[in-house]
Order: C-alpha cells, then sequence, then structure tokens
C-alpha cells in the first residue's frame, strides 16, 4: 500500500485567504519530505470551508518548491468550464509538472456551484455535460480536426492549420496520449466508478462513506471493466480516509474531538450534509435515524483514529474488507496544532504503511 493525500481543503468562513493558501502550500512541501507519494486539491467557487476554485494555479506553485510528489486536481469540475480552454490549461500543467500530474475530472456536487453556472442536479444535466466535455478535451488532445465542435452545451471552433504563420491547435499534454485521469464515487454502487471500470480511469472512493459503501466501489468498476474487456487492477484504487496518528489511542481520540478533524465535522460536513439531503452518505446502516449521526459515531465508524499499532489494525480491517487496494489518502484539514499534525502524518508513513500489505 502507497500513502497519499486529498485536501478540499478546510478552512472556516472568514479565513484569511493569503494565509490558508500558504498554510496548504507548507503542507504540500512537508508531505513531499516524508515521501508521500501524491496530493489531490479540490476545486470549489461558492464554497467558503473549501475554499481554492483554482487547483491548477495551486499546484503550479506547489511544483516548484516540491521534487517528488505527484499533483492532481481533486477534482476539475467539467460543466464549469469551457472544453477548449480546460485541455490547454491541463495540458500546460501537464508540462510543467514533467509528469509529476494526475487529472481528476468529474461533474461537481456543491449546491452553490450548481445555482452559479445554472444546473438543477435533479435533472443530471451537469452529468451530460461532464461526459460532452471529457470527450471533447480528449478529441482534442488527440485528434483536433479544424471545424465547428458544436454540442448542445458547447460550441467552439479549431481553425484550419496555415504553417507558414504557426496559425494550429498545436498543445497536448506531456504524458501522451493524456495523463492518468482519475474519477471520485460517492454512492453505494458508483456508476462514475462503473465508467472508471470502463475506460481505465483511476477510481477514487471519498472520505465520508463508511467501509460497507466503499465495498461496493470495487464492484462497480468490475462490471464496468467487464463491458469493454479490461482487466482491473486493484493498485490503481485510492480509497480516502480521515487518518490521524499518536502516540496512544486515548491521545489520539482525545485530539480529534479537541482539534480541527471534529471541528470540521461538526462546523461543516454535519451541517451541510442535511442540508443538501445526503446525510445518508454517512451511514453504515440506511435504516439509522439522523440523530445517530454524531461525531462519536463518526469517530468510530468513519475516521481511523488510534496509535499506530491501532491504527494498523484498522486500516488492515478496511484493506480486507474490500479485498485489496493499492493506495490510502489520508484527508487534509488545518491541522491546528501544526506539531500534532506533522506527528501523525510522520506515524503514518514510517511506522504504519510499511506494516501493511
Amino acid at each position: 500500500m502507497e500513502l497519499g493525500y486529498f485536501t478540499m481543503p478546510l478552512h472556516p468562513p472568514g479565513s484569511n485567504l493569503t494565509q490558508t493558501l500558504e498554510d496548504d502550500l507548507q503542507q504540500m512541501i512537508t508531505l513531499d519530505k516524508l515521501g508521500y507519494r501524491e496530493a489531490w486539491i479540490g476545486e470549489h467557487f461558492t464554497a467558503q470551508w473549501e475554499n481554492i476554485p483554482a487547483p491548477d494555479l495551486f499546484i503550479a506553485q506547489a511544483l516548484g518548491l516540491t521534487d517528488n510528489i505527484i499533483f492532481g486536481t481533486g477534482v476539475s469540475c467539467l460543466p464549469n468550464h469551457n472544453p477548449f480552454m480546460l485541455a490547454h490549461r491541463i495540458a500546460q500543467l501537464d508540462h510543467m509538472a514533467k509528469g509529476r500530474f494526475h487529472w481528476g475530472v468529474g461533474s461537481g456536487g456543491f449546491v452553490g456551484d450548481f445555482e452559479v453556472f445554472g444546473f438543477d442536479p435533479s435533472k443530471g444535466e451537469h452529468l451530460a455535460m461532464s461526459r460532452d466535455s471529457l470527450e471533447l478535451v480528449l478529441q482534442l488532445w488527440r485528434d483536433p480536426k479544424p471545424g465547428r465542435y458544436k454540442s448542445k452545451y458547447w460550441d467552439f471552433n479549431v481553425p484550419e492549420t496555415i504553417g507558414e504563420i504557426g496559425l494550429d491547435l498545436h498543445v497536448r499534454p506531456y504524458q501522451l496520449p493524456h495523463p492518468p485521469i482519475g474519477v471520485a464515487g460517492v454512492s453505494p454502487n458508483s456508476g462514475t466508478l462503473v465508467v472508471a471500470g470502463e475506460r481505465g480511469f483511476i477510481p477514487m472512493s471519498i472520505n465520508i462513506v463508511p467501509p460497507s459503501v466503499i465495498g461496493t466501489h470495487w464492484e462497480a468498476v468490475e462490471r464496468g471493466a467487464e463491458k469493454t474487456g479490461r482487466v482491473p487492477d486493484r493498485s490503481t484504487w485510492r480509497i480516502a480516509r480521515e487518518v490521524y496518528v499518536a502516540e496512544t489511542t486515548e491521545q489520539a481520540r482525545k485530539e480529534v474531538m479537541e482539534g480541527t478533524l471534529a471541528r470540521d465535522f461538526a462546523q461543516y460536513f454535519m451541517r451541510m450534509l442535511p442540508y443538501t439531503k445526503r446525510i445518508d452518505l454517512l451511514k453504515d446502516d440506511p435504516d439509522m435515524p439522523d440523530s445517530d449521526v454524531t461525531l462519536d459515531y463518526v469517530l468510530d465508524n468513519i475516521f481511523i483514529v488510534g496509535s499506530p499499532d491501532h491504527v494498523v489494525e484498522r486500516l488492515e480491517e478496511l484493506y480486507h474488507g474490500v479485498g485489496g487496494f493499492g493506495i490510502l489518502l489520508t484527508m487534509g484539514h488545518e491541522w491546528e496544532p501544526r506539531e500534532q499534525w506533522e506527528r501523525s502524518i510522520t506515524l503514518l508513513k514510517n511506522e504504519v504503511i510499511p506494516r501493511l500489505p
């Protein structure tokens, strides 16, 4: 098992953006020095808690401050971007990264962003737009024939090549035919992960769902792969978890419940999910009442918190319970005090991961 990081990021409303961007960059530097394999950066336009609207810009700066860590967009919300422009921005970023880049794509999921761009998520139009956008980007990278590219959602022209003046759609990614593409699954038997299996994309399972849901995600990947004759590789599967390690389990649980991880769930997720009618995502038993979804419940059933020995045990349970996976993505938070977070990620890297399959 390898080790990575996924950050949305998470900062309370009213935080100073200049400072939080710097703090998040410092996290990337620390993770790189510790030898973490990768870090994925979220994209949101209207979420004050998740306050990075341009992960590609953040990644571009982080690349110059790090040496080995691979960065990924987590994700580029495809309905919110013109595919012609996005194809160029992502291809350029891939060249700047010289291969240290994965392209996470998705249809978006934040209520405010839907409102900005005029989507009614109940109609599913953003899903169709995402599929259309991705196909257009891949076509522009693969074989951008001149002419008008018009669909229900997008309309742009690719000019005729004029060699003597250098007029051409010329930008291709550094990694050919394209950077590794990742998609995230949320719901049980995720349709998005069926597509991952069909297309050979990187499958990712998000942090807030219990292991009982995660177990259905690989089944979805396998169903998709069967449709196109692919053989899915579990080593490509990323599972995101809230992981926190201290010298003792008692100490770890105390620091979590008094720290930023509990704060972020109490003040953000456990308010936002009921508002968007998605509190069921947190439930191990779909019939449990909403009132039972408490901080104590998520600490015991979704978080992985404890001493190195306890965290090894919990991660082994997860690994064998879902049939194996390749990369654990520990989640990002503001992590104050920073010293506790650095201790946690160091223990996870040096004393937990080496003991896992």
